[in-house]
């Protein structure tokens, strides 16, 4: 079973992707307890660099997690600009690991004859941070000077008002003294390569070629790398301390910040046992949702319908074909039936019963299809199948559910194809996914009982017995009109027999007590379930729910309680008008009668679905407005249970 489970996580990747999310969670449960560590733990993006670290920060990255002198901005598949001061370069490459940028001035001609003063006088543009080495040294820019220098005439820089200059650190050094009796506007050092100073002569737009050269620098923190080194090496995070204005270093531990390094492991027990018992409920939940996908494959994994069902029962498959010959029953190929719904796709997947899963489908010639694909091709699903077969093809009703045909005797599988009925079940407007308030209104739910019921009494009328009559299998199209489906379980009765001897089959709620004890079927046993499912539609609440009292969890039993307490507006849906509308309380009490009387433990006591069919047509047609009001009285002992003179026994 474990070779299977791990072949069945490859298979279901999403679901692999969601047990190492698990995975992930539960051993970090319990962890970083610092904000500011937890913020700093994982690497960054800017522009088109990924998993940058510290000393940068910028974008989405707190300013705590980098040093001041390296703040990025970010911007989506471009390089990011550094600032230092009032200049600005583009990071146009970087080695971290050995603390290497290489960058670009960006916008040079800002700094040519500069329209406006960009810092004072007496101070000038570094990057402190940069270390440069012996390719590399400060160009610096003189504006507006008081004093023209001759020393300086072949560094003139040309078409700039004033007495504009520039020239190397050297230079500069040699002219201190003329320097120290000149004052200029503006000077600007930019850092420059040493290799393109002899190509500068003045001419402006040569100067902006230079100055927009690339040049590579190392780059040190305030510290120096060894103290953040030290605090990696303790299971730290480098970082600034915001509460200090300088913004000094600050190694960022799991639990509290400290000065350089992180002192001791802060796992503690506490926190261990946190994460054994979080990775303890990972696994538990992983092997379920495994042991599920398990199960489900197991249960979809058909054996060969040549090899098994054939030689299992080949008279029933003969019979088959002799039925698609005279029935006109279409027998479709498994590759039809794959190309219309898609491989059977589970995204198309419309229901998942007892005895197979029935998936949306679209057939050559336009006609949207339902097509059931049972489990397992053993002797009892071919049993199963043959008999919705037979049944179906002998019958035409507007409220049954039309077969269109099924698998061919040579297909792998055992599958039935039935028109598409869009509008879902009449329990899922009740209260599964499509209920909603308001929506199936009285006159709409009397519709769907005396269609079910007329569905049911054409069943009977030729000596057939449902066995699984439930609001899950009468289905409803736009119009909301009824189809009655799933005759898997149905029942051919003998000409005149009364009764049928067979183990009780059907669904919990609906299954006739008498049928459960005495193992006797007949057409009685249909009509407890329909009685079950008038109630559904009085109340709105399912045929079976544990959340309920125990005495309660069967609506039969329930509803039988309410009506003999005189306490049928308990049960009623308050959306139907019980309580303000006159007629639409004189229709709810006629059919709860009417309902009360099918759900009798003998089924002597119950009447015919031809009558049933007959009371509800009468409970529909007649005219209660101009009736009186009449105070209904419930004697425990009668089975004529309501004074509206509706219904005699």
């Amino acid at each position: 079973m474990a070779a299977h489970l791990l072949l069945l996580l490859y298979h279901h990747r999403p679901v692999t992707t969601v047990f190492s999310v698990l995975i992930l969670l539960s051993t970090s449960y319990g962890d970083d307890g610092n904000k500011e560590y937890r913020a700093c733990k994982k690497n960054f993006s800017c522009g088109v660099f990924p998993n940058l670290s510290y000393p940068f920060w910028g974008g989405d990255r707190p300013e705590f997690c980098g040093h001041k002198g390296f703040e990025l901005k970010c911007e989506k598949d471009q390089f990011p600009i550094i600032d230092s001061e009032e200049l600005k370069f583009r990071l146009s490459g970087l080695d971290q690991p050995s603390r290497v940028m290489t960058l670009q001035l960006e916008n040079p001609t800002d700094y040519i004859c500069p329209t406006k003063i960009l810092a004072n006088s007496s101070t000038s543009s570094d990057i402190h941070v940069f270390g440069y080495g012996l390719n590399l040294q400060n160009l610096n820019l003189l504006y507006n000077c008081t004093v023209s220098s001759s020393t300086l005439q072949k560094n003139r820089i040309s078409n700039c008002s004033g007495s504009s200059f520039y020239g190397s650190d050297n230079d500069l050094l040699k002219i201190s003294s003329w320097l120290n009796q000149t004052q200029c506007g503006l000077i600007i050092k930019i850092p420059f390569p040493v290799a393109s100073f002899d190509r500068l002569t003045g001419d402006r737009a040569d100067l902006e070629r230079v100055l927009a050269e690339k040049f590579s620098v190392s780059y040190n923190y305030d510290e120096g790398p060894s103290i953040c080194d030290a605090c990696m090496a303790s299971r730290g995070i480098c970082g600034a301390n915001m509460s200090d204005p300088r913004r000094e270093f600050l190694c960022l531990c799991r639990d509290h910040p400290y000065s350089f390094v992180c002192k001791g492991n802060s796992w503690n027990v506490g926190r261990k046992v946190r994460i054994a018992v979080g990775a303890s409920l990972a696994t538990f939940i992983i092997m379920f949702i495994a042991f599920f996908f398990w199960y489900r494959h197991k249960k979809r994994q058909y054996v060969s319908f040549v090899s098994r069902s054939i030689t299992s029962a080949p008279s029933s498959m003969e019979n088959m074909e002799k039925l698609s010959r005279y029935n006109g029953v279409h027998l479709f190929s498994y590759e039809e039936l794959e190309e219309a719904t898609n491989n059977f796709d589970e995204t198309r997947e419309l229901g998942d019963g007892g005895f197979g899963t029935v998936y949306y489908g679209k057939l050559p010639d336009g006609r949207e299809v339902a097509v059931k694909r049972l489990y397992e091709n053993n002797y009892k699903r071919l049993e199963q199948f043959l008999n919705e077969v037979n049944i179906l093809t002998r019958l035409h009703h507007q409220n049954l559910v039309l077969l269109y045909g099924c698998s061919s005797r040579s297909s792998r599988e055992l599958v039935l194809v039935y028109e598409y009925i869009p509008n879902g079940t009449v329990s899922d407007h009740l209260h599964g996914k499509r209920a909603m308030p308001g929506e199936l209104t009285f006159p709409t739910r009397m519709n769907i009982a005396i269609e079910t019921a007329s569905a049911l009494a054409y069943l009977h009328a030729s000596d057939i017995v449902h066995r699984d009559v439930k609001t899950n299998n009468i289905l409803l199209d736009n119009n909301f009109c009824v189809k009655v489906a799933d005759f898997g379980l149905s029942r051919l009765f003998p000409i005149n027999a009364t009764h049928v001897s067979t183990a009780p089959q059907g669904t919990p709620g609906y299954v006739d007590p008498e049928y459960h004890q005495c193992y006797q079927l007949t057409d009685k046993s249909d009509v407890y379930s329909f009685g079950v499912v008038l109630m559904e539609l009085i109340s709105s609440m399912p045929a079976v729910d544990i959340s309920r009292h125990r005495h309660e969890i069967n609506l039969s039993t329930m509803a039988i309680n309410k009506i003999q307490s005189n306490a049928l507006n308990e049960l009623v849906d308050p959306s139907l008008g019980f309580e303000s509308d006159y007629s639409a309380r004189k229709m709810i009490c006629a059919v709860a009668e009417l309902a009360f009387q099918c759900l009798q433990s003998a089924k002597e006591m119950r009447p015919s679905m031809e009558r049933v069919v007959e009371i509800l047509k009468d409970i529909q047609s007649r005219d209660y407005s101009a009736e009186k009001a009449e105070v209904i009285d419930i004697p425990s002992d009668d089975v004529a249970l309501f004074k509206s003179g509706l219904i005699h026994p």
